[in-house]
């Protein structure tokens, strides 16, 4: 992947991923903050743990992206500060306008460099915000299916929902 590629690309990827933080912004602050330990199965998550995830995580893939290099990802304990839906729709509104930020002063050249994702694929940087994009929808999607259960309603995704 040339340089040019990798910028355009890139650029392309950015502008989905704001659409996207809108999204998944509404989809946590729907999360009714009473029943933050449902949990549908006990090998998924509860809902504290996905409000955390998304913010947590999109952001250390994001700042991966910017560093040229995936170190240990953060803790997602009570240590996190996020405690509530609108705590963490806050935190992920906040962390990502600042990674939007970081991401569109990379160059071409630092887009199209490899990455190494823990010996498991290398890539050119530009694959893990698309990579970034899809966790983050993975994650939205898993936890809006909990807001049912959970006494809450399903916020607009891609067009209207059953609540809207």
């Amino acid at each position: 992947m040339t340089p040019d590629q990798a910028k355009a690309i890139g650029d392309f990827l950015i502008a989905d991923l704001e659409r996207e933080i809108e999204t998944t912004i509404k989809v946590i602050a729907a999360v009714p903050p009473d029943h933050l330990d449902y949990q549908p199965d006990i090998k998924a998550s509860t809902g504290l743990g996905l409000i955390r995830h998304l913010p947590l995580i999109d952001e250390w893939f994001l700042n991966s992206i910017a560093e040229g290099r995936f170190g240990a990802s953060p803790c997602q304990s009570d240590e996190c500060g996020i405690m509530n839906p609108a705590d963490a729709a806050a935190c992920y509104d906040q962390k990502m306008k600042v990674m939007i930020g970081r991401l569109r002063q990379l160059s071409g050249e630092q887009l199209a460099e490899p990455l190494d994702f823990f010996g498991v694929m290398q890539l050119p940087a530009v694959y893990f915000i698309q990579l970034t994009i899809k966790h983050s929808i993975h994650h939205r999607g898993q936890l809006s299916t909990y807001l049912r259960s959970m006494g809450g309603k399903v916020p607009n995704i891609y067009g209207s929902s059953g609540d809207s």
